[in-house]
């Protein structure tokens, strides 16, 4: 696996880890204020639609150069 690939996957990754914590801010918001965690749930959420961002730019500037063999 190239390095390009690998940044794919861990963009890929980081936005699921992201929308999740989202997600999970949001359906069990009791739980996350107790917990301290229920301001972070919107930072998430934007962190999310950066990353989405960040990787379709990623993947179209490199589609020229990404090979998949």
């Amino acid at each position: 696996m190239s390095l390009k690939h690998f940044h794919i996957v861990f963009i890929v990754f980081a936005v699921l880890c992201d929308g999740g914590f989202f997600l999970w801010t949001h359906l069990e918001r009791e739980q996350a204020e107790r917990m301290g965690a229920a301001g972070l749930g919107m930072f998430s959420g934007w962190i999310a639609i950066g990353l989405i961002a960040y990787g379709l730019w990623y993947v179209f500037k490199k589609c020229k150069s990404i090979h998949v063999t």
